[in-house]
């Protein structure tokens, strides 16, 4: 959400930054709703000042005995009374036209974003870890994980398509993952949190999945969201709060279902995990001082690669671009995994500094150290650390054998009970 005061100050910087992202100029449009809810509510300070005044005196007039004042002051506020109401509606007609404007307005980017129209425009960082060499020709999950578990076809007949059923080893080795991924973002300093996974209108309208993007979201019966991402849940702790500048920076990180109906996805990735409506993922979320968030985004995307590291998995980060950014991001990182099957790096963590843009939707904010009264709002940032289901195809990709076995990474042997290798039924 954008502040209408910032875009008076400066409404040249932010049609620039508009049109870093590709959107036509805004700004003489808000300043002009801006103007109209200004001068009607000015219009309603007047009228309700002149009520008072009026009604002050027609008390007034009536004690010298003087109707004739008292008769004309009377009808004017009676005129004023008939008018007021018709303000008071149109003023809010304004204003709730003003925060739906501003509500569809996606985040400007930050100054380090590189400008660009989609993911070409993206900025390679580094890479990590050399990539599979197999004595075969590596092939994608689908093609050979259904032996070890892996069922689209109950599924399907079920569910419909983009679901899954996993069974026996391969079930355990996403139970594993999942249980491996938490535990080291609650040693990195995230704090384990179980959250909601139906939410309502505000929460979701909070982190900027609504207005613009209700359909790819599942809604119940009763009108909640199942969500898209347990970043959703984790954020909006903190709405309508004023914390206090010691307790933050805030940590959280949670293992959830995830739900996304891919509206925008017809004919992508339609065979295998990569995506699916119904998906289990690790998040992590910080809630920040402005001072603390780009150190944190650092810190997050660190977190987020530790894993891959951990699990021996080839990656590469990349700097999203002005065009590739989600709605709510000021600056983005993807982490992308080598997938042999498919022979190319696929997205796998997207960690985001949102800087004040959800806090604003969420009223969420903090009171700095040594302040009686003033607050600001907080930063806010998300990601994945990571996603479950694409960590296990890299897995399954990255360890697969001539024989149809896949290794199990040394990481997460523990979490398998010794076992070394998961083998076809």
């Amino acid at each position: 959400m954008h502040d209408i005061r910032l875009i008076r100050d400066d409404p040249t910087a932010f049609d620039a930054a508009l049109a870093r992202r590709g959107l036509a100029a805004a700004s003489a449009d808000l300043l002009a709703l801006d103007e109209r809810r200004r001068a009607i509510a000015t219009e309603l300070q007047g009228a309700q000042a002149r009520r008072n005044e009026a009604s002050k005196a027609i008390g007034q007039a009536k004690a010298q005995k003087d109707e004739a004042t008292a008769a004309a002051l009377m009808s004017e506020v009676a005129t004023l009374k008939e008018r007021m109401p018709a303000l008071e509606a149109e003023g809010g007609e304004l204003d709730a036209a003003m925060e739906a404007a501003l509500a569809a307005i996606p985040n400007l980017p930050a100054a380090g974003v590189p400008d660009g129209t989609d993911e070409d425009g993206n900025i390679e960082q580094r890479r990590w870890g050399d990539l599979p060499d197999f004595a075969f020709e590596a092939r994608e999950h689908p093609d050979f994980a259904g032996p070890l578990g892996l069922d689209f076809e109950s599924a399907v007949a079920i569910s419909g398509a983009r679901f899954a059923i996993l069974k026996g080893g391969i079930a355990r080795l996403q139970r594993a993952l999942g249980a491996f991924m938490l535990d080291r973002q609650t040693a990195a300093g995230f704090i384990e949190v179980i959250p909601p996974l139906l939410v309502r209108d505000e929460a979701v309208f909070g982190t900027g999945q609504l207005p613009k993007f209700s359909e790819d979201l599942f809604r119940t019966t009763d009108g909640r969201w199942l969500i898209p991402t347990a970043e959703v849940s984790l954020t909006n702790m903190v709405r309508e709060q004023i914390l206090a500048e010691a307790e933050l920076p805030i940590r959280l990180t949670a293992l959830t279902p995830c739900f996304r109906s891919e509206a925008g996805a017809a004919g992508r990735d339609t065979r295998g995990l990569i995506r699916q409506h119904q998906f289990d993922k690790v998040e992590l979320v910080a809630i920040s001082t402005p001072e603390q968030s780009d150190a944190l985004h650092e810190e997050m995307t660190k977190a987020a690669e530790a894993i891959l590291e951990a699990l021996q998995l080839p990656y590469r980060r990349m700097l999203l671009c002005t065009g590739d950014m989600g709605f709510s991001a000021q600056k983005t990182y993807d982490l992308e995994v080598w997938l042999p099957g498919q022979r190319r790096y696929r997205e796998i963590s997207s960690v985001s500094n949102c800087g004040d843009f959800q806090a604003r939707r969420m009223n969420a904010r903090y009171r700095p150290a040594g302040e009686s009264k003033g607050t600001r709002f907080v930063h806010t940032l998300n990601g994945s650390g990571l996603a479950v289901g694409r960590t296990l195809v890299a897995v399954l990709e990255n360890y697969q054998q001539s024989d149809g076995s896949v290794r199990i990474p040394d990481a997460l042997r523990p979490y398998m009970g010794g076992i070394e290798a998961l083998r076809p039924a």
